[in-house]
């Protein structure tokens, strides 16, 4: 017997794009409904590949998800798979746990939830499969769920369905911890994991596999995103296909600024690469990073005219493609050393006061206290915490480099 299957994770439908809400009207309606329109991908390859099979390993939703309409697109998805004959198992994992609507889904019977209170298996008699797993009861499942797992049903090809953050990854919580050892000896055919958002492959034989979310989120998500597309023959894995979905990507470039004369040589540096990154995103939009290093004579102008230089750069990328945006412009660049003639009694004496400043903790105590007292007066919001662990592990270097630059500037 020959089919194949879909191994999807980390759908997160409905999430925000971090980064990108400060665009224009144009690109937020080309960015907001990106996890659907990924999500549109997946059941479209679903269909055009005939496969029999779509499994889901976990975060089908975001933990803030609070618009009825959010499950109704999701509900009419997996009717439209039942009406091309495709079965669909899934387990919620820890953002899905968390929130209140999703276990009160009313989906087509071409769908299949392993519960949460233990682990259970589906068997899907028309193409001899068992799939076996266990859904998150909470947020936080710090036991390694999979030893209680089935054991494999003969005669079957077994798939495993796990949320888990494996040995531990970082960035990740430790959630359903376990060993590749553990899962490769259990004897499933198929390991389909979810949790952890890049793709990778811990193993060949048996495929232990985590597919990576299925649309990047933020630019700690650079490169392509989608699903594993899995062939079988025989009851046994015979090919494994990534198969990229997504229609917004992220990536990041960094410029070393110390070899360049001007801002002409500058703008064509940022234009070179901008285009590479373009040409890589294969007809995607793409929300590009820009991060300027090295020790420069342009550091002084480009700290001071921080707002002019990021609108200046963000001309230039229209000026590329229509589906480019600048997510952000980190300067990060650095002083020269002290010309020859320039009086070290003056700027050498304000710039050790400001190092020893920066150095004191007293300005990052202060930007502590600020912070605190803003996130008093923000809404809810399921990226308030990020946003504001940003803002503190950038600010006090922020305010530190500027007025280093200020200085610089003076002396000219």
């Amino acid at each position: 017997m020959r089919f194949r299957f879909i191994h999807a994770a980390d759908l997160h439908l409905d999430s925000p794009l971090l980064g990108l809400s400060k665009k224009s009207q144009d690109f937020a309606a080309r960015v907001d409904d990106a996890s659907r329109r990924a999500f549109d991908n997946l059941v479209a390859l679903a269909i055009e590949e005939e496969c029999r099979l779509v499994v889901i390993a976990g975060d089908v939703f975001d933990g803030q998800w609070r618009d009825y309409r959010t499950g109704q697109f999701f509900a009419d998805r997996m009717r439209r798979l039942r009406e091309k004959g495709v079965r669909v198992v899934m387990i919620f994992g820890n953002h899905d746990a968390e929130n209140r609507f999703a276990s009160r889904l009313d989906l087509s019977d071409n769908v299949s939830v392993l519960p949460s209170k233990q682990s259970g298996t589906v068997l899907i008699d028309e193409i001899e499969t068992a799939v076996h797993g266990q859904s998150f009861a909470q947020r936080e499942v710090l036991d390694n769920i999979a030893l209680a797992y089935p054991r494999p049903i003969a005669g079957r090809f077994n798939i495993g369905l796990l949320h888990t953050a494996g040995s531990g990854r970082e960035g990740h919580a430790s959630y359903a911890p376990c060993s590749l050892e553990q899962l490769a000896n259990h004897g499933y055919h198929y390991w389909a994991l979810g949790h952890i958002h890049a793709r990778e492959q811990l193993w060949d034989s048996p495929p232990i596999i985590f597919p990576g979310n299925l649309q990047a989120r933020s630019i700690k998500e650079t490169g392509a995103k989608g699903v594993t597309l899995v062939t079988v023959e025989d009851g046994a894995v015979a090919s494994l296909e990534h198969r990229p979905l997504d229609v917004v990507r992220f990536a990041a470039e960094t410029i070393d600024v110390s070899g360049l004369a001007d801002r002409e040589e500058l703008f064509a540096a940022i234009r070179r690469q901008a285009e590479a990154a373009f040409a890589t995103a294969e007809d995607r939009a793409l929300a590009l990073r820009v991060k300027l290093t090295g020790a420069s004579a342009l550091h002084a102008d480009l700290m001071t005219d921080a707002r002019n230089l990021r609108e200046e750069v963000e001309t230039l990328l229209a000026s590329i493609a229509s589906d480019i945006w600048l997510e952000k412009l980190a300067i990060e660049t650095a002083p020269p050393p002290l010309r020859a003639g320039v009086d070290p009694t003056i700027a050498g004496g304000l710039r050790l006061a400001i190092e020893e400043l920066a150095e004191s903790g007293w300005l990052r105590e202060r930007l502590s206290a600020r912070l605190a007292d803003i996130k008093t007066k923000l809404p809810a919001s399921a990226h308030q915490d990020e946003l504001l662990a940003e803002l503190k592990a950038e600010g006090c270097e922020r305010a530190r480099a500027l007025a280093l630059a200020l200085i610089e500037k003076g002396q000219r």
